[in-house]
């Protein structure tokens, strides 16, 4: 047997360890890039949502005197304190459908309340095992967007909002929310007064919420 040979054909291990590096090099680079394009992805699909979700309201409108559904978010239903300074508007909620039921007449699919971004968080115990730390805002109340309540408590359509394309009326429920969960980088896909959508950072959205209704 000519053992040259075999030596020559085969690899060394400097070789081998030489293809792992390059190959975690090239992984260390790419792995952004598909992060980036995901988190693209799943924009797109949000922001494809709340278009629909758009005109299922102004649906809704059109059978209701133009107004925007007298429904509430999720999280003021299931925590009505929020509102305690305002029993006028605190009151109602006891009473109100959830903005997802209210427009579920007015969509094709449940699936459009939710957001591919809505993947809550996991934590694991002393033993590894993953545990559901805090469940989507989709498994937990049937939708992935917020909505701005006060707009169904103050009775307005986009053609009595002072300033509809400044007005968020819904958004995804990353980030904070009620003294939730703070991802300050987290940018929000919103649905505004006027009906067109658009993708904002946190402090964009919180000048949002300034805007007077």
């Amino acid at each position: 047997m000519d053992l040259s040979f075999r030596n020559r054909t085969g690899f060394t291990m400097i070789e081998l360890l030489t293809v792992i590096a390059i190959i975690a090099v090239l992984a260390a680079l790419l792995f952004p890039v598909f992060l980036t394009a995901r988190g693209k992805a799943r924009e797109i699909t949000c922001v494809s949502n709340l278009r629909q979700i758009g005109l299922a309201i102004r649906m809704y409108a059109m059978d209701s005197d133009e107004l925007y559904p007298w429904a509430v978010d999720p999280t003021d239903k299931y925590t009505p304190i929020i509102w305690s300074l305002f029993p006028e508007f605190q009151s109602q909620i006891p009473f109100m459908p959830m903005i997802h039921e209210a427009l579920q007449p007015y969509v094709k699919s449940k699936d459009l309340f939710r957001c591919p971004a809505d993947t809550g968080y996991d934590i694991e115990d002393s033993n590894g095992i993953p545990l559901d730390a805090r469940p989507t805002s989709y498994v937990r109340f049937g939708t992935s967007y917020n909505y701005r309540t006060e707009i169904a408590f103050r009775h307005l359509g986009e053609a009595t909002m002072a300033l509809p394309a400044e007005t968020n009326v819904m958004f995804d429920a990353a980030g904070r929310w009620h003294g939730g969960l703070i991802l300050e980088q987290y940018r929000y896909n919103v649905l505004h007064g006027d009906g067109h959508t658009k993708n904002v950072s946190r402090s964009a959205l919180e000048q949002l919420w300034a805007t007077q209704l």
